[in-house]
């Protein structure tokens, strides 16, 4: 996938080296509390993490999770990405940003970027957002970009009822 540019942010696919910032990411209370702990308990299992889920995806879809980065700055903020989740039979995005970036704009941002490019350059016909109900701020973002709730899911293998927002893209 391409590097993708905005006024204020570059997102760029995940890589090896991010692993730090994905320890942090994943370990922060938001993470935790409204996307659950994938047990990375150390910057080696986050690298182990990294080429074992996200770049393994990279490589079947040539899309997938992206680090978003401050231009101004180059620091890690976030990440956003499309992803291919079984139980959906659309295009996921997902994103999340460490808690200094929150409410500033660099979520929806970053994930209007990443939908223009679904749409413009990998020709998605559409896209899904999956959400626990009580995550008000990134009901909010998805609601932001044009998905409408459609119905509750549950994913395979998790007990967790979620919202599930869809919009088309290219008819």
């Amino acid at each position: 996938m391409a590097v993708i540019e905005t006024e204020r942010l570059r997102l760029e696919p995940v890589k090896l080296s991010d692993a730090a910032f994905i320890y942090e990411l994943q370990n922060s209370p938001k993470w935790l509390r409204y996307i659950g702990d994938r047990n990375i308990s150390s910057i080696a299992v986050a690298e182990k993490y990294i080429a074992d889920k996200m770049l393994s995806h990279y490589k079947e879809h040539a899309y997938g999770n992206c680090v978003v980065y401050n231009k101004e700055t180059a620091a890690p903020m976030g990440t956003c990405g499309l992803f291919n989740r079984p139980g959906l039979a659309v295009v996921d995005i997902g994103f999340a940003f460490l808690p200094q970036y929150e409410g500033k704009g660099f979520g929806s941002e970053a994930a209007l970027a990443l939908m223009d490019h679904a749409q413009n350059n990998l020709k998605l016909h559409k896209v899904s957002a999956i959400v626990l109900p009580e995550n008000k701020a990134s009901v909010r973002l998805i609601e932001k970009l044009g998905l409408e709730f459609v119905k509750p899911v549950q994913l395979p293998g998790d007990t967790a009822w979620l919202d599930y927002y869809e919009i088309t893209l290219n008819e």
